[in-house]
């Protein structure tokens, strides 16, 4: 009779996935896959209620929480857009704007000793399999922090905070994906705004909403997301810096693929203490 063997013990199984690899964000119109090259890039996304946003942004989101060599740090006025992946994000912070504000400031002391590190062993930026992992800063309805909580001066010092974040943090591995309706100067400061290497304009009710995501004086030039159709959720101009806005259909999560990927994503990285994580506590 053959011994009874007990199970062996479960082990989480990566995906091989790394951020260092390009994301798959959708097709383009001609049926093409298109991929975005998100390591040492930040995106913006911007668009009408409805048009696509916050599942753009799950999409990038999903594919970091499947990469382990990137932590998530999760900001969301609402709460339900991210919620469902706090359980595999190092930080989450919902419609607080002084967490907010402290949690970019922990993440500008990480970034400057991350540059110290760099500097002492004559680099000037990460790369893969480096002593550190990237760290993705997602925020869905930025206007929350920088527009709507708080006061002028501390919606300002969230503003400045997130804007030395996206100009000095691409070398050191730390990219902004960052949603809102419209992302004008009374919600992102121009200096921020004009930061952002990839931008996504989904659905805007005039040309002159689709220029403010994509940049001045494309829609003269035929590239509008306010000829999209309005009942064509996660179809917009896609920019990249220095190239031509490409119309592409976003991939699309339903609430159960979140919560399935969400779900393993926070499976595999439980017996993981990432790097970013440790800074952000020593950083506190």
């Amino acid at each position: 009779m053959s011994p009874v063997l007990a199970a062996p013990p479960s082990v989480p199984v990566g995906t091989g996935m790394s951020i260092f690899d390009p994301m798959f964000v959708g097709m383009d119109e001609y049926g093409h896959p298109v991929y975005l090259p998100m390591i040492y890039r930040n995106i913006l996304i911007g668009g009408e209620p409805g048009a696509g946003k916050s599942s753009f942004l799950n999409t990038v989101i999903g594919t970091a929480s499947l990469c382990l060599d990137v932590s998530l740090c999760l900001l969301d006025g609402k709460q339900v857009e991210l919620g469902l992946w706090e359980n595999c994000a190092d930080v989450f912070v919902g419609p607080d704007l002084d967490l907010a504000i402290l949690t970019l400031q922990r993440l500008q002391t990480v970034m400057d000793n991350r540059y110290a590190f760099l500097k002492s062993v004559r680099r000037q930026k990460m790369v893969p399999g480096d002593v550190f992992g990237a760290i993705l800063i997602a925020i869905d309805e930025i206007a929350f922090y920088s527009a709507t909580a708080g006061d002028k001066k501390t919606q300002e010092q969230f503003s400045s905070l997130l804007r030395d974040l996206v100009a000095r943090g691409r070398a050191v591995g730390i990219i902004v994906a960052a949603a809102t309706q419209r992302p004008s100067s009374d919600i992102i400061p121009t200096s921020l705004r004009d930061l952002f290497a990839w931008r996504f304009a989904g659905r805007c009710t005039t040309n002159v909403s689709s220029d403010i995501v994509l940049g001045h004086g494309w829609a003269a030039r035929g590239y509008s997301s306010n000829t999209v159709d309005p009942t064509n959720q996660g179809c917009g101009y896609l920019i990249a810096e220095g190239g031509n806005p490409v119309l592409i259909k976003a991939a699309y999560m339903s609430n159960d693929d979140i919560i399935r990927v969400a779900d393993y994503a926070a499976w595999t990285r439980r017996t993981t203490t990432t790097t970013a994580s440790a800074e952000l506590h020593a950083a506190a």
